[in-house]
Order: C-alpha cells, then sequence, then structure tokens
C-alpha cells in the first residue's frame, strides 16, 4: 500500500477513486507515565513514555485506515493526514484519513 501526503502519486496515474477512509484509536494516560512525566516537567527534557503511546497510535490508526483502503481494492492512499482530539480527561483519540485509490 502507497500511503502518502499529497494528492497523487508522483509517476502514476489515478485510475479509480473509493473516496475518504480512515482509522483510529482512543488511548488513555498511564499512571505509571503520568508519574514520570511529572518528575521530568522538573528537570525538563522528552517525556519519552508519551512519545511511544503516540508512535503506537498514530500506527495503530494508519493500519486500520489501511486495512480499511485494502477491503475497498484500493492499493494506495493519497492526501493522508492526522488528527487528535480530547475525549475525556486523560483520553485522546488519534484519528488517520485520506483517500483510498487505484494507481497504475
Amino acid at each position: 500500500m502507497i500511503i502518502t501526503n499529497i494528492e497523487t502519486v508522483p509517476g502514476k496515474n489515478i485510475v479509480e477513486h473509493f473516496g475518504l477512509v480512515s482509522g483510529s484509536t482512543i488511548r488513555a494516560k498511564h499512571v505509571g507515565r503520568d508519574i514520570m512525566a511529572s518528575l521530568k516537567n522538573l528537570v525538563g527534557g522528552e517525556l519519552k513514555g508519551y512519545t511511544h503511546l503516540l508512535q503506537e497510535s498514530r500506527q495503530q490508526a494508519l493500519d486500520r485506515m489501511v486495512d480499511q483502503a485494502r477491503q475497498l481494492g484500493a492499493n494506495a492512499i493519497v492526501n493522508v493526514r492526522f488528527s487528535t482530539s480530547s475525549v475525556a480527561q486523560g483520553a485522546a483519540e488519534l484519528y488517520s484519513y485520506g483517500t483510498a485509490v487505484r494507481i497504475e
């Protein structure tokens, strides 16, 4: 599956358009990560636990979007975007979306 954040795949022709596909996941913060984040706020630096959590979340949302595109018969997804939103205190949704197409 070719995934790109631009409207076309360079050197390829879009021959079929399947429409919007998306994937999402909702993740809650982890108590252990919160404690480490609080300590890190005192000295500064990257919150690696949260970085890892967000990387996992992006990959899961992307995988779900790709699965949906495959079910439609697509071999590429163009114009891919990510979005986040808070759904509850301590929980956030990570959403990926794009346009499923077949290219040649």
